[in-house]
């Protein structure tokens, strides 16, 4: 068994600042806002759900001897002790294949990250143990469902009840494991104006689910370039599509009743995570601003979602970098005012039911 070293601040800061920074931008933006007593055990998670990704998704490596590695690295969290040596040798055979600098560095302080992970508190690693093992499942299904990673080999996932599955695994988990955490050190999270803890957990899966499910629209194209499709086969065979034909932007026509029937099933999700934003204490503010953002951020990407004429075009859609600073600014203003904030969600909202029902 390797030997504990002392966790110190410099370690901290490489992995929860330096490199976390580098393997997301987006993520860091929320972690940069989150309660104080979560933020530690937020960033770990974090890190070993984007390690398991890199090791899912580095296209130099065939996806049998990914789908190996990935639960290679998913059995360190169903054992009680960790085994230093596979996960030593893990990270090395993988480290030469990743091209990006963050993601070496992350796979190289993997065992820093756990050394973290076992300087926190025995409820946490619970936690985090049970997100790593969910959301794996769906780093798996993505191996399994589309071993290609061409849009000529692409597959489509077959129903939508495997599109929820596949949502669920890799982010209505990360609700769940929100709430609870959350819950363990915000006494205010337990009042009964929270509601149950049972039913927190569901509108915060569901609030998930609408996020990645806007996720899944946004990047029809990107995904197809490597070989996914996420939109059900049984919506798209009845009229006649292919995955191949949708890396054509002249399919979009012929594409956007079912995304619209799929937009649809997004924001009942989200009117979901609206409630559930709405049952969060007036404090810690961090705690609202973290989950108020991707909620209305998601709003306006469906909203060009449903505009844009270059969703099938190679480049990902994405909300304009202004939008998301007035989105912000809005409500650091209107935060105190649960009126105004409902109005305001409300508005983003009744513009994308207008293209939707137009």
């Amino acid at each position: 068994m390797a030997h504990a070293p002392q966790i110190t601040e410099e370690i901290k800061t490489t992995l929860l600042h330096d490199i976390l920074r580098q393997v997301s931008r987006s993520f860091y933006l929320t972690l940069s806002i989150a309660p104080l007593q979560t933020r530690q055990t937020l960033g770990i998670a974090y890190l070993f759900c984007r390690a398991a990704d890199t090791m899912a998704d580095t296209a130099l490596l065939p996806a049998a001897e990914r789908l190996t590695h990935l639960t290679q690295f998913r059995e360190q969290f169903m054992r009680p002790v960790i085994q230093w040596d596979r996960l030593f040798a893990l990270a090395d055979r993988l480290d030469p294949a990743q091209g990006s600098q963050g993601e070496r560095a992350l796979l190289s302080r993997l065992s820093d990250c756990f050394h973290l992970f076992l300087a926190l508190p025995t409820d946490d690693q619970r936690l985090v143990r049970e997100l790593v093992v969910t959301l794996t499942n769906g780093m798996a299904m993505d191996l399994t469902l589309f071993p290609g990673d061409t849009v000529e080999t692409a597959h489509a996932i077959k129903t939508l009840q495997e599109t929820d599955q596949y949502c669920y695994y890799v982010a209505g988990c990360v609700g769940e494991f929100w709430t609870k955490l959350h819950r363990q050190y915000l006494p205010a999270m337990r009042s009964p104006l929270s509601g149950p803890p049972d039913e927190q957990c569901r509108l915060a899966v569901h609030f998930g689910k609408g996020l990645q499910m806007t996720n899944l629209l946004k990047d029809i194209a990107p995904d197809l370039r490597r070989g996914r499709c996420y939109l059900p086969q049984e919506l798209l065979a009845p009229v006649g599509l292919t995955p191949q034909q949708l890396a054509d932007p002249r399919t979009l026509p012929a594409l956007r009743p079912i995304l619209f029937q799929l937009m649809h099933r997004t924001i009942d999700h989200l009117d979901q995570g609206w409630a559930y934003i709405r049952s969060l204490p007036p404090r810690p503010v961090r705690l609202r601003l973290a989950c108020l953002w991707p909620h209305l951020l998601a709003l306006k990407t469906l909203r060009l979602i449903a505009t844009s004429d270059q969703l099938l075009q190679p480049a990902p859609l994405k909300i304009s970098r202004a939008s998301v600073y007035r989105t912000m600014a809005v409500t650091m203003l209107f935060i105190w005012s649960p009126s105004l904030l409902n109005r305001y969600q409300i508005r983003l909202r009744g513009k994308l039911l207008d293209v939707l029902d137009s």
